[in-house]
């Protein structure tokens, strides 16, 4: 299939993306670690977590996927809203993240352990290094986090990792409509 360049305006347009993708809080069982705070949650409402409007491309070495990622704002017990996270199918492929609004925190995981969170807000970019897990986390209970991404089309996304494994950390609340200073990372539960 030939492709042509093209162009396209990033404000809020959604129309430009031929691609989307909702996830509700019942789509993320397992997720968070207070079950009965989801339960509760997903029973009395089952919100929309996040979205994500995407270009479709060809999935071949050249092409690059990108889209926005937006995670809604709110909390399941002591947890923020957050994407489910992934690491690529082709592991030796990195992501580019610029954050477009809102506050919010990329977590980061290896295989071997290591970890790393880094501030998401306007107009700051997250390198996803190849071989990093990752996830965005909306730290605020007011706002959308909004993000454009850029990863190779080819990459692919295995989601079945973090979801038999989880992250080893995890962004807590600590006190409502606050951020960064206010926030711990902290271990899961049994890991």
């Amino acid at each position: 299939m030939k492709t042509h360049p093209f162009g396209f305006d990033l404000s809020a347009n959604i129309s430009t993306f031929d691609n989307h993708l909702r996830r509700s809080l019942s789509d993320l069982e397992g997720y968070f670690s207070d079950v009965a705070a989801y339960c509760s949650l997903r029973e009395s409402g089952n919100p929309v977590v996040y979205e994500v409007y995407g270009r479709e491309r060809p999935e071949v070495t050249g092409e690059l996927f990108f889209g926005l990622s937006v995670v809604h704002p709110g909390v399941v017990g002591n947890e923020y809203f957050m994407t489910k996270g992934h690491y690529h199918l082709v592991r030796d492929t990195a992501e580019v993240y610029y954050c477009m609004g809102g506050q919010g925190i990329m977590l980061m995981e290896d295989i071997e352990g290591d970890w790393a969170a880094e501030e998401l807000h306007a107009r700051r970019v997250v390198y996803v290094t190849p071989g990093w897990a990752h996830r965005s986390i909306n730290v605020s209970t007011q706002e959308d986090l909004v993000t454009l991404f850029v990863c190779p089309a080819h990459a692919g996304h295995d989601y079945g990792a973090i979801a038999r494994k989880g992250f080893r950390k995890l962004v807590l609340v600590e006190m409502a409509d606050q951020w960064w200073s206010t926030t711990r990372l902290g271990r899961l539960p049994g890991n």
